[in-house]
């Protein structure tokens, strides 16, 4: 098992969460030392903290085992950002952020991820359901896409850091495409039974790696949606494995949900936020009738909008005119979402244009534009 031990002698530079950015490369060196493979190695903890809502990253940045399957097994790029940032916050409702560190993770190599993500019948360690048999059998989808380990490191009292969580997001399919072509729709009823019993069992084979008696484990797991979807699924349920636990329990509903804006499709459950997102655009549209499109993407939980994420796609034809569009925009931001973040992308086919982000309950939202 892996351990994190501070270098003799060396001080420690940083206050661990909610420390102010200090100026230049100022980080903690410690030692990585793997008691497996008996090697050491430096490794650093970085003085900057983006934000609370973000880990600190130990560096140099080391590389899931896993992370050359995600392409070839979750659908698109959208979901392949959201399994990883989902669980993220799945985590820090147990490793909060100001006293854990983040790295990738490094317990689930690629040939332990492939075999669990088999087949039964192709593979004893498999975690899908075997093969259909016989001519008139019917194909069983593929319920487990992917698996997302990420590591949670600690610095204790002894000035040593270690692994002190994991957690493990399972990537399951809401359709599966057979070899035949055909879409199989998977219920969220089937997805939830499916999902639990496979996270069982894998808590149960991490307990038995060397070290993993008293880690604790998260356990998400996420609807990845269709091939051709844009904008990402969510997870769905979470459970905690404490110390010494060879299950997960405790499972709970993840009420966070994606939404493409304008909606009319779910208008009803979205009235107020498509009504002001409609206006918002309107008024683009009439101030400023050369400008294409402009795609929101809204992240909702517990049914209540937290962030929004706007791309407006331009047809350029000056500086002058970006500058004033992006005035224009800022000041609109504000008046239809003043409680909650958001992020404005203009771009063009020459590139980026111009970036606005607020934060939520802020008048004031930070204005970019590219090449000033």
């Amino acid at each position: 098992m892996k351990r994190l031990l501070v270098l003799s002698g060396m001080a420690v530079v940083l206050t661990l969460g909610g420390c102010m950015p200090s100026i230049g490369p100022d980080k903690e060196e410690v030692i990585q030392e793997n008691d497996e493979e008996q090697v050491e190695e430096t490794v650093m903890i970085p003085d900057v903290q983006v934000n609370d809502t973000y880990y600190k990253t130990v560096t140099p940045f080391k590389k899931s085992a896993t992370r050359g399957l995600v392409v070839s097994n979750i659908y698109t790029k959208y979901d392949i950002g959201e399994a990883e940032e989902g669980l993220f916050r799945l985590s820090a409702q147990h490793f909060d952020t100001k006293n854990y560190f983040f790295q990738e993770g490094q317990y689930i190599d690629g040939k332990t991820a492939r075999a669990w993500l088999a087949r039964s019948s192709t593979n004893e360690q498999g975690l899908n359901p075997p093969e259909a048999e016989g001519e008139d059998a019917e194909e069983k989808p593929i319920y487990l896409a992917h698996i997302i380990e990420q590591n949670y490191l600690t610095l204790t009292d002894e000035k040593k850091v270690r692994l002190s969580g994991v957690s493990i997001g399972l990537a399951l399919n809401s359709v599966y495409y057979s070899k035949d072509g055909k879409e199989i729709e998977i219920t969220d009823s089937v997805l939830e039974k499916q999902g639990i019993a496979m996270a069982d069992k894998i808590v149960s084979r991490m307990r038995a790696k060397e070290g993993f008696q008293d880690i604790p484990i998260v356990i998400g797991l996420f609807k990845q949606e269709k091939r051709n979807a844009i904008v990402p699924g969510t997870y769905f349920a979470t459970a905690f494995a404490d110390k010494g636990k060879s299950s997960a329990s405790g499972w709970k509903e993840v009420n966070e949900r994606y939404v493409l804006l304008p909606a009319p499709a779910d208008i009803d459950n979205y009235r107020d936020i498509n009504t002001k997102f409609s206006n918002f655009k309107q008024d683009i549209d009439n101030y400023f009738p050369s400008f294409v499109n402009v795609i929101g993407k809204g992240f909702f939980k517990d049914k209540r909008m937290q962030s929004i994420s706007i791309d407006i796609p331009i047809q350029f034809f000056g500086k002058g005119e970006v500058i004033g569009f992006t005035q224009f925009l800022a000041s609109h931001v504000i008046k239809y979402f003043p409680n909650i973040d958001v992020e404005v992308s203009v771009t063009s086919v020459n590139g980026p244009e111009a970036l606005i982000v607020k934060e939520a309950g802020s008048d004031e939202p930070f204005v970019h534009i590219y090449g000033y």
